[in-house]
C-alpha cells in the first residue's frame, strides 16, 4: 500500500489529480474506485470476506473485489487487475453504473468514491489472496439480502449502499 495513489475526481469523474491513498482517505477527497460483481451460472453472487488485516472494514463481507484505478489505468483494467489479484479470477467485465458516495470507516478513515460497479459471470473456484481475503461463499441474492436486513454489520458500508441496485441493473442487462 506504500505510496499507491488514487486518483481525484469531481462529481463528472474529471480527473483534478492524484493523492497518496492513504492521506485521500483520511482527508476525504474523492477519488475513483471500483467494485467488482461475480455471479455463477446459477445467478449466485460471489461474496469476499476481507482480510482481518485490511486497513479499514477488515473481516466484513462484501462484493467479489474492488480497488482504486492507479493513474493512467482505466477503470476495466483496474476492476481485472484486482479480480486476478484478491480472487485469481478472469471474467468479461460490464459496467453496471456508476454512483458517489461518502462514509466514515474505522481507523479515521472516510470512503469518498465515485465508484464504477462491473459485473461478470465466471464458475471458476477463487484462488484466494490470503493478504486481501480471508473467505468467500456463494450466495442467492433472496439469502444476501435476507442477510443484509439482519445482520447489516457483517457487511461494508458501499456494499450494503449498492448491493440491490447492483440486483436491477443486472436483471436489466440479462447477465444472468
Amino acid at each position: 500500500m506504500e505510496n499507491e495513489f488514487v486518483i481525484l475526481v469531481d462529481e463528472h469523474d474529471h480527473e483534478t489529480g492524484f493523492m497518496e491513498k492513504m492521506e485521500a482517505h483520511k482527508k476525504a477527497l474523492m477519488h475513483r474506485a471500483v467494485s467488482v460483481f461475480i455471479l455463477n451460472t446459477n445467478g449466485d453472487w460471489l461474496l469476499q470476506r476481507r482480510a482481518l488485516s485490511k486497513y479499514h472494514s477488515g473481516g466484513l463481507w462484501t462484493n467479489t473485489c474492488c480497488t482504486h484505478p492507479l493513474p493512467n489505468e482505466t477503470n476495466n483494467d483496474a476492476a481485472n487487475r484486482r479480480l486476478s489479484q484478491e480472487m485469481g479470477l478472469q471474467s468479461d467485465l460490464t459496467e453496471l453504473f456508476s454512483f458517489i458516495y461518502k462514509e466514515a470507516l474505522d481507523n479515521e478513515l472516510t470512503e469518498h468514491e465515485l465508484d464504477h460497479v462491473f459485473s461478470g459471470i465466471s464458475d471458476l473456484a477463487p484462488q484466494l489472496n490470503p493478504d486481501e481475503v480471508v473467505d468467500y461463499k456463494y450466495i442467492s441474492f433472496t439469502e444476501l439480502n435476507t442477510d443484509v436486513k439482519a445482520n447489516p454489520e457483517n457487511y461494508t458500508v458501499w456494499f450494503r449502499k449498492i448491493y440491490e441496485n447492483v440486483e436491477l441493473q443486472i436483471s436489466k442487462t440479462e447477465i444472468k
